[in-house]
């Protein structure tokens, strides 16, 4: 009879894209998966797979084999995690890729009660503004704002999209005028993310539903939303910002909107990992923490900025 632990072992490979990840993820040497999945292709008489160092490839066979039991695998796999998860404790480690101003917004009391809750877990966090290779890397979990590019993870939103609206301090509108039209905005200091000309294009909406383009430049760049933010408190000019970073702000009269009939469609931010199902406990413990976090949160709670200029 067909094994069916080389089956879910196959399942758990491809579903990786690597021996090595797969591995880590269950906890079993590389060359022991790679065995087993030879044992299933001489029970089955034929290749599933291509290898070589850098990648695994399926071969038609393969294809076809793992998608017509990948489901059932892990139907077995949940109905088995979830009687396990009843009475298992989160354990082990959980590393984690994010911007690199990511504790600006999400204070680190909240992964201090996440620590004291699960004593077994520890948290390794990689913070680069980089996009990083989940498998490469070794990531368990990555948070992720902007554009998600299509791949084979998957991705939960914890953050809704929202708007992006125009903002500045009162004192460099004092200092420098009301822009009165888009078009204004080209005499004016923009914070624009960082790029070599200092220069950039706002694709703005307006609220009857028209679109418009402006180019602006300014003074002053940056390459996260974080900065730019600081930047506007601080007077250095006018920012687009997501409204989540800025209502508080906006409630307190530290910034006040500009042109509010203009807007831009946000992305929000999301939780990517490879997979839903054969999450570690740890990882679907720490998951859930920011998902509850920023899903409660009304205004991102940001780190002291200073006072405005």
């Amino acid at each position: 009879m067909l094994d069916l632990n080389d089956v879910a072992v196959f399942v758990q490979v491809v579903r990786c894209g690597s021996f090595a990840e797969a591995a880590r993820r269950l906890g079993i040497p590389p060359n022991t998966l790679s065995r087993r999945v030879q044992q299933l292709e001489a029970h089955l008489g034929t290749r599933l797979m291509q290898r070589s160092t850098r990648k695994l490839s399926l071969t038609s066979a393969g294809r076809d084999f793992h998608d017509r039991c990948a489901e059932a695998v892990e139907g077995l796999v949940d109905a088995g995690q979830s009687l396990l998860s009843r009475n298992e404790s989160p354990s082990g480690l959980v590393r984690v890729a994010a911007p690199a101003d990511f504790f600006d917004f999400f204070p680190m009391e909240w992964l201090a009660e996440f620590l004291a809750e699960h004593p077994q877990v520890r948290v390794d966090f990689v913070l680069s503004d980089a996009r990083a290779d989940l498998i490469a890397d070794r990531i368990d979990v990555a948070i992720r704002g902007g554009v998600l590019e299509d791949s084979a993870f998957f991705a939960r939103r914890v953050l809704d999209a929202g708007l992006d609206g125009l903002v500045a301090s009162p004192a460099y509108m004092a200092a420098r005028g009301t822009p009165a039209t888009l078009q204004d905005l080209a005499a004016h200091d923009c914070l624009v993310f960082a790029h070599p000309s200092g220069r950039a294009t706002w694709s703005l909406s307006a609220h009857d539903g028209t679109d418009a383009e402006v180019q602006v430049a300014g003074r002053l760049s940056g390459n996260t939303v974080q900065v730019l933010r600081k930047a506007a408190l601080a007077g250095l000019g006018i920012a687009l910002l997501p409204s989540t970073m800025t209502r508080r702000e906006l409630r307190a009269g530290l910034l006040v909107p500009v042109l509010p009939h203009y807007h831009r469609k946000g992305h929000g931010v999301h939780l990517v990992y490879a997979s839903r199902r054969y999450l570690p406990s740890a990882v679907s413990a720490f998951i859930d923490l920011v998902a509850r976090k920023l899903g409660d949160a009304e205004d991102l709670p940001m780190a002291t900025a200073g006072t405005p200029a």
